[in-house]
């Protein structure tokens, strides 16, 4: 029952973000700043979306199953969960929605939204480095100290095992 009322409430919070991120996306591409992309951008767009919204779905369900909780920094993990995609790298979330939101301008053939992505990065990564990892650090300790020094926080790379 806790991992049915965590699932739910993640799939909130992840319509949420979508829906206000697909928000954002659309206005800057109706303030026409930008340049169009070529059509054919459509096939990536879809890709990359698909692909960043699986790594999302996974890195959700490792949060509920083995975190028992959700990514919301209101209603977090209770445990640590240093597997599955966080093995590769300290942020896939980011980065799958980082996909999902670059796939989306390309969809729409549309440059303005693809730069979209570079504010977003940069908020994400203000958001990491300013809170999310000083709270964890806090909150798990050692294991999480351990894990910084392992793990990439942006660019993924082979597990390496724990030492």
């Amino acid at each position: 029952m806790t991992e049915l009322l965590a699932t739910l409430r993640a799939l909130v919070y992840m319509t949420g973000f979508v829906f206000v991120w697909g928000w954002l996306a659309l206005q800057v591409r109706s303030i026409g700043w930008g340049w169009a992309l070529p059509s054919d951008s459509r096939a990536v767009g879809t890709v990359l979306m698909i692909g960043g919204g699986l790594l999302v779905l996974s890195c959700v369900g490792w949060f509920v199953v083995v975190g028992r909780g959700t990514p919301a920094p209101f209603d977090p993990p209770r445990s640590f969960v240093p597997g599955g995609p966080y093995r590769w790298v300290r942020n896939p979330m980011y980065l799958g929605a980082l996909l999902v939101l670059v796939g989306f301008g390309l969809w729409h053939a549309s440059g303005s939204m693809v730069l979209l992505a570079l504010p977003a990065l940069a908020l994400a990564h203000l958001f990491v480095v300013l809170y999310e990892e000083p709270t964890l650090r806090r909150r798990f300790g050692q294991p999480y100290v351990a894990y910084l020094a392992r793990v990439n926080r942006w660019v993924p790379k082979p597990p390496r095992p724990r030492s």
